[in-house]
């Protein structure tokens, strides 16, 4: 069955997470999103595993739904029937090849028993209560073998791989490779996460990942973001059906791969917050052929500059494969901006305003979900319900018509449907 996956979120027990993020909540705005497989994050925290135990029950092999008497309406009236899949996020700071180590590992297991017995042996590393997302000086190798040696069916996905500060890849604390980074164990890693500063494309430029699947996920710390990136399958509704469509997604165009990755759901990577190098604080923002003119410094301050994410794949990437390398084999993606936003472009009003709510929840009424809105309702009907100009954004969405002010040290870039001579009417 064809189905839509967001499997990087975070709970309410998370540093800097909205109190709504419970699974109450996740259940209903997945279904209004169009999402029917949530990861749960922060399984780590006894809290959040409390609460998980109390609130799911098992559904698939390896899935898990939300128990009846948790159940809230959505915004169409109905009861959703969202699947939850056991996932966290560790933060592991560590020294290691004379360099402190910031990398970000999300871990998916297929069941509570196995959750329980990680968190009982990370639990002797650090305090997995003092943050949904755990930070642990735990070297990402030994992170891997303990992982492993619980359940081989677990998996490890390196976290928005490119983000400077906390990443496998990334420019301030990362490596240059997954072995080098995982040792024995990168062999088991089979995915890795763009991120919303890069995509696919930018990623198909490192040749050392042709056999690594590209994964997209919200990292979602709000109700209303998650979904800003997920995962399209055509699979299995399973725990092994949604890992085996991952694992064989560089190979999944293939006729005799039965459980399918069809595609990416991806921001524009421009407005990615670690797109571009900069300083914040100067604000200087620049290319990387512009940081190169500068050797890597302000110009301002005299300080170094957050090398971002399209530096750092040039970094990596191989000779032949320059900016625009497109790779046939590899699976295909969909750049979206989210409804919210696109209605408050065109209200000229901020995307959590009430109009824009309003508008919003009629469209999810009239259309059902989010997703189908911005991938599949013709823009004609759309209007219809809505207004000409609000119908307008979403066609332009989908060409590509955007100008965007990419992102930086940190700072969102600004994604712009209408703009110059070709905005609104």
């Amino acid at each position: 069955m064809q189905f839509i996956a967001d499997l990087h979120i975070h709970s309410k027990y998370s540093r800097a997470v909205s109190k709504n993020m419970v699974p109450e909540e996740l259940d209903r705005w997945a279904d209004d999103k169009g999402i029917l497989v949530m990861g749960t994050g922060d399984f780590t925290h006894p809290g959040w595993f409390r609460e998980l135990k109390q609130k799911l029950e098992s559904a698939e092999p390896g899935l898990f739904r939300l128990k009846k008497e948790y159940k809230l309406p959505t915004i169409k009236g109905t009861f959703a029937d969202t699947r939850f899949l056991l996932s966290v996020e560790i933060s592991s700071i560590y020294s290691k090849n004379g360099k402190c180590r910031r990398v970000h590992n999300i871990v998916f297991v297929p069941d509570f028993e196995t959750a329980e017995k990680i968190n009982k042996h990370l639990s002797f590393i650090g305090n997995l209560a003092s943050d949904g997302r755990p930070i642990l000086g735990l070297d990402c190798e030994e992170l891997a073998k303990i992982v492993f040696n619980i359940n081989s069916e677990a998996v490890i996905v390196p976290a928005h791989a490119w983000t400077p500060w906390f990443s496998v890849f990334g420019s301030m604390s990362g490596f240059d490779s997954l072995e080098e980074c995982f040792g024995k164990y990168a062999k088991n890693i089979f995915a890795i996460e763009t991120g919303l500063s890069s995509d696919p494309p930018m990623n198909w430029r490192v040749k050392a990942l042709d056999n690594i699947a590209l994964v997209s996920n919200s990292d979602s710390h709000s109700l209303s973001r998650i979904g800003r990136e997920a995962n399209v399958f055509n699979a299995e509704l399973s725990y092994e059906g949604i890992m085996d469509a991952i694992r064989n997604s560089p190979r999944s165009r293939q006729k005799s791969i039965k459980s399918k990755f069809l595609y990416t759901i991806e921001f524009f990577p421009e407005e990615g917050k670690y797109h571009y190098d900069g300083h914040r604080a100067c604000g200087i923002v620049f290319s990387p052929e512009e940081t190169k003119k500068h050797k890597g410094i302000c110009p301002k301050c005299g300080k170094k500059l957050t090398i971002g994410v399209v530096y750092r794949i040039g970094e990596l990437a191989d000779k032949g494969r320059p900016e625009g390398y497109k790779d046939a084999k590899r699976i295909p993606f969909k750049n979206l901006i989210t409804l919210d936003s696109i209605i408050g472009e065109t209200l000229d009003v901020g995307k959590a305003s009430k109009s824009v709510m309003k508008e919003y929840a009629k469209l999810i009424k009239e259309f059902g979900s989010e997703f189908s809105i911005l991938m599949d309702i013709p823009a004609k009907e759309i209007a219809l319900v809505s207004s000409s100009e609000i119908a307008e954004g979403i066609d332009r969405m989908r060409q590509g018509k955007i100008t965007v002010i990419p992102g930086y040290d940190g700072e969102f870039g600004v994604v712009k449907i209408f703009s110059g001579k070709d905005g609104k009417k």
